[in-house]
């Protein structure tokens, strides 16, 4: 059956403003950041819902997650692995800020779903639609989930791959829940077994780039002026200041 028309256009319309959206955030400054991000969560939830998909399509079912957990077994042997060969190399580090681990972990875990959904259920659904081919679809969603972790070298490469893996996997099994579980896994083991100086505490686009920069402010701050002469600091005496 062909795809109509005004299908092919509303899914290519859909998908330039999601994207587009996207990119924005990623480049754009806090505060408004905050404001875009919600902007886009709000147009890739509402074109999503408009779609009126039955569960299974968009992996929400619960019949994928017994057949893909091999996947999730495989995952949680890689970043075992990962963790240990960063101890053998002194790089494994607690996470970044002052959120107790805890309540990090999950919500790094809550914040890989969403990214999956945004991977399987926004992009790649409707590029089925619009490319020749599945494989087409996998490779171009894969690619557009790595340009939205530009300009952080690790994170490109890694969502490359991971792009081309979920997505083919999403496609056997339909299954979202096992697909941002494993992504959790895998983010967090980067995030703890690679140094900081690499990764940059995860971030991408602007925030990527301002790293350095915030790192070196936060140096400057933690010396003592250097325009103050030694002891300048020494104050004399109340009765000698009065004279």
């Amino acid at each position: 059956m062909r795809t109509s028309t005004g299908l092919i256009n509303r899914d290519l319309l859909e998908l330039s403003v999601g994207f587009g959206l996207i990119m924005i955030a990623v480049w754009t400054p806090l505060p408004a950041q905050r404001v875009v991000f919600w902007v886009t969560f709000s147009w890739i939830i509402s074109a999503t819902m408009l779609r009126r998909e039955d569960p299974k399509t968009l992996g929400l079912g619960l019949r994928g997650i017994h057949r893909s957990l091999w996947v999730v077994g495989i995952a949680i042997l890689f970043a075992a692995t990962q963790l240990v060969i960063s101890m053998q190399f002194t790089t494994l580090h607690p996470m970044y800020g002052p959120v107790p681990v805890g309540r990090h972990m999950w919500g790094y875990v809550i914040w890989a779903f969403l990214q999956q959904f945004v991977l399987q259920d926004f992009f790649l659904l409707r590029l089925l639609r619009l490319m020749p081919s599945p494989r087409s679809a996998v490779i171009t969603a894969a690619a557009l989930f790595a340009i939205a972790h530009l300009p952080n070298p690790l994170l490109t490469v890694a969502t490359l791959v991971w792009g081309l893996i979920a997505c083919t996997v999403f496609l056997k099994y339909r299954s979202l829940y096992s697909l941002g579980l494993i992504h959790g896994i895998l983010g967090l083991c980067i995030a703890v077994s690679i140094p900081n100086a690499i990764h940059h505490h995860m971030r991408v686009g602007l925030g990527y780039l301002l790293y350095n920069v915030e790192q070196a402010n936060r140096a400057d701050a933690s010396k003592p002026p250097s325009n103050e002469l030694p002891g300048a600091a020494i104050r004399p005496p109340a009765t000698l200041r009065q004279q």
